[in-house]
């Protein structure tokens, strides 16, 4: 298939945000940099939110390269390609020393270099959509990627407290993903192809054993014993983790969390 594309986007595409929307769309394939760390959508993921084809090039194979033998290596790859789509910031070659305009001098053929894409004036990067997950700021998030963020995992046992004590959750084992502030959010998890309403928790729990968990209650009731991947899009933050004093206390903020989800899901 390489051997027919006349031209590609080239970035860590990180998300797949707006901003890299609007290189995709001036491209027929995304050349994507994997560096393997912590992501807003890891690895092949990213393939999941483009109809267009994903080729991979590993970070740690090619950052030796200079600029021009970057090129030359896409030119090979690619031996067909007339048109090249970067953004405004783009940089390749060993210690980023080539940048767009060097790629124009380089390629021979046509460069497109795209301008910086803002929304409600907040330049979108996935640095910046990173910090505002960090801050619990999801509809921040949701507007410069232009869709829920998501996670997913593998559903692992937990403490056996929720549907014994409080309410039944499934407990996720999460790898490789940025994830949001510690707290509680409004969330849809997906479950054998199915969005299901709910409410999620991530961080410590502080008021019980002060372990790292990724937790949600699907709104409606228990539905059983599931195994497999579940996946988490977050819909509006409800609160910040916090420590409560005794299982009581937890119970009646658990319902408050529920009742909010409740609140923001169906409006």
């Amino acid at each position: 298939m390489r051997k027919q594309i006349k031209s590609i986007t080239i970035g860590s595409f990180d998300g797949i945000h707006l901003a890299h929307k609007r290189l995709i769309d001036q491209a027929e394939l995304l050349v994507v940099i994997e560096r393997n760390c912590g992501y807003l959508t890891p690895g092949y993921k990213r393939s999941i939110y483009t109809r267009k084809p994903c080729a991979f090039y590993l970070f740690e194979k090619i950052k030796s390269l200079t600029p021009e033998e970057f090129v030359e290596k896409i030119k090979q790859d690619f031996p067909l390609l007339e048109k090249i789509v970067v953004g405004y910031d783009f940089h390749f070659g060993k210690e980023k020393r080539g940048n767009a305009e060097h790629l124009k001098e380089l390629f021979g053929g046509e460069v497109v270099i795209v301008d910086e894409v803002s929304k409600k004036e907040i330049p979108v990067h996935s640095r910046t959509i990173k910090q505002y997950l960090k801050e619990g700021n999801i509809s921040m998030v949701t507007d410069l990627l232009g869709r829920y963020y998501l996670i997913d995992g593998q559903i692992i046992s937990g403490q056996g407290l929720g549907k014994k004590e409080l309410v039944p959750t499934l407990n996720l084992l999460v790898r490789h993903y940025q994830l949001p502030l510690e707290g509680v959010y409004a969330t849809q998890t997906k479950i054998k192809d199915q969005w299901l309403p709910s409410v999620s928790f991530l961080g410590h729990r502080a008021t019980t054993d002060d372990s790292f968990a990724v937790e949600t209650h699907v709104l409606g009731g228990d539905i059983g014993s599931i195994k497999g991947i579940a996946s988490i899009q977050f819909v509006a933050f409800i609160r910040e983790n916090k420590k409560f004093n005794g299982l009581d206390a937890l119970r009646q903020a658990i319902i408050k969390d529920i009742q909010e989800a409740k609140k923001i899901l169906t409006c």
